[in-house]
């Protein structure tokens, strides 16, 4: 049963695959590299780009054990090649030819760990990570999952500038997970399938950043204004909520690995030409007074082909945007205050 299911859902990929306009008549090759493979976050993000089959190449670096987890994903039956790169010595090769860099690599969040905690780790991490992507595959498109993404975007856009080598339409955060999330809470209190729910989230990827616009969510429903309150403020502390209930043994890997995953299918159909492909993205922004902002972003061949504005806002959810302002505009100066230093 579950063999015809696969089978069946296969055969239906390949032929929404073919559906695609591709002028050549089949998928373009595409080399996907991913930086942190070994992690809580890489290893299943592996699993689900090795059933990507947008993917030819599958490059897995970390600093330890990745051979393994190559050897493990490189079994399954799909299109992709899968290569394991392990330590400084072989980064370059691992992202020679990317077409997509994801980074995922740095320490989880642990109970009673403050972002800043995390900063103080995974800024070094990216730092040194993007330094090798503008040298080695300078034009792949960048989808940033370590966090603290507030800061580690502005980190890495200041390492590409000081290459010479930054394209802001290349550069992600990765901020899917708050959809994801959002789109998972309000289909609960909404009582409608939640494969037919849509919620933006615009702001950053951390706390009171992070504000999810529920007058926009379709379908629409009639939810109180203490019940939107209460969504917003789960779907902010979504990532804590899964910290605690593992009780010290991880944070958010898989439902941020299934995000991560999301997000990069839709650059992977972007970069193919696929058209209309729409998702919430931390960019470099104009649409806001600060320097990046998640909002939704149509993907192109080039990346961001467009930011979209914000459309109407509640006036709940303006009060949040101005509330959300001063803390994302102080990780940004963060981040480009530790990328210069």
């Amino acid at each position: 049963m579950f063999r015809s299911m696969l089978v069946r859902s296969s055969a239906s990929a390949k032929q929404s695959l073919l559906r695609s306009n591709f002028s050549t008549g089949s998928v373009p090759e595409r080399k996907v590299a991913i930086l942190g493979a070994a992690g809580g976050i890489g290893q299943p993000l592996a699993l689900l780009m090795k059933l990507n089959p947008l993917v030819s190449s599958l490059s897995l670096y970390d600093i330890a054990n990745t051979p393994g987890v190559a050897a493990d994903v490189g079994h399954i039956n799909t299109r992709s090649q899968v290569v394991g790169y392990m330590g400084d010595d072989n980064l370059a090769k691992a992202l020679e030819g990317a077409d997509l860099v994801i980074i995922p690599a740095g320490v989880p969040r642990k109970p009673g760990m403050t972002r800043d905690d995390l900063f103080n780790i995974n800024a070094g991490i990216v730092k040194n990570l993007c330094s090798a992507i503008a040298k080695y595959c300078p034009h792949a498109l960048v989808n940033m999952i370590s966090n603290p993404v507030n800061s580690t975007v502005p980190i890495a856009a200041e390492i590409f500038k000081k290459a010479g080598m930054y394209d802001e339409k290349k550069l992600f955060g990765v901020t899917t997970l708050d959809v994801v999330r959002a789109k998972t809470f309000y289909a609960g209190k909404a009582n409608v399938p939640v494969a037919e729910v849509n919620v933006p989230v615009i702001g950053g990827h951390a706390g009171v950043t992070i504000l999810p616009l529920f007058s926009q969510a379709t379908p629409q429903a009639n939810l109180s204004g203490d019940v939107l309150t209460a969504l917003t403020k789960r779907t902010q502390d979504g990532g804590t909520e899964v910290v605690e209930a593992k009780a010290g043994k991880g944070s958010a890997t898989l439902s941020m690995a299934y995000a991560g995953a999301l997000f990069a299918d839709a650059c992977l159909k972007g970069l193919n030409g696929v058209p209309d492909v729409v998702e919430c993205s931390y960019v470099q922004s104009t649409i806001t007074e600060l320097p990046f902002f998640a909002s939704k972003v149509r993907l192109g061949k080039n990346g961001v082909e467009e930011v979209l504005d914000l459309g109407p806002l509640s006036d709940f959810e303006k009060e949040g945007l101005e509330a959300l302002k001063p803390e994302l505009k102080s990780s940004i100066e963060k981040g480009v205050k530790f990328a210069n230093q």
